[in-house]
């Protein structure tokens, strides 16, 4: 369930990006802060496991921003 909200995010991000790259920085900080809010609740479980809860997390927040640096690339390589 989570796996594919961050994969819809993800598309949303590419597509945005691509469209109107200016005004896709809003929203992916937006998604990249309620992953890092989550990242960071989970990190204070106790020992080892805030470590492996909080993992996801940040995995989800390196890809957004990824896939939102994706869409910005693309779109500076067409010719207009």
């Amino acid at each position: 369930m989570v796996v594919g909200i961050v994969i819809g995010v993800c598309v949303l991000l590419v597509v945005l990006a691509f469209v109107v790259p200016k005004l896709s920085r809003h929203p992916q900080r937006g998604a990249q802060k309620s992953a890092g809010l989550g990242g960071r609740v989970a990190g204070k479980a106790p020992g080892k496991l805030g470590h492996w809860l909080s993992k996801p997390f940040s995995k989800s927040q390196k890809a957004m921003g990824k896939s939102a640096g994706a869409g910005r690339k693309g779109r500076s390589k067409l010719p207009f």
